[in-house]
């Protein structure tokens, strides 16, 4: 079956409740202690590295290239 690309409206949606979401895990936990450090970043990590992916094979727009051009040492 072939992968749907994310689009840019779902990644910003999918961060975003990520981010709430660990607000109220620390919010609710009282804290960030070693179980929940390790539960956001094991998140992050479900989260980020398919959303990774998808831009990773993303085509740029021109002026990107230009800037990572000029960027090089």
């Amino acid at each position: 079956m072939k992968k749907r690309k994310f689009a840019t409206f779902n990644i910003i949606c999918i961060i975003a409740l990520w981010v709430i979401l660990c607000y109220f895990v620390i919010k609710g936990n009282g804290g960030v202690n070693g179980q929940t450090a390790f539960a956001i970043i094991a998140s992050g990590i479900i989260v980020f590295v398919p959303i990774y992916k998808s831009f990773r094979n993303k085509k740029l727009p021109f002026w990107i290239d230009i800037v990572k051009n000029l960027l090089q040492f």
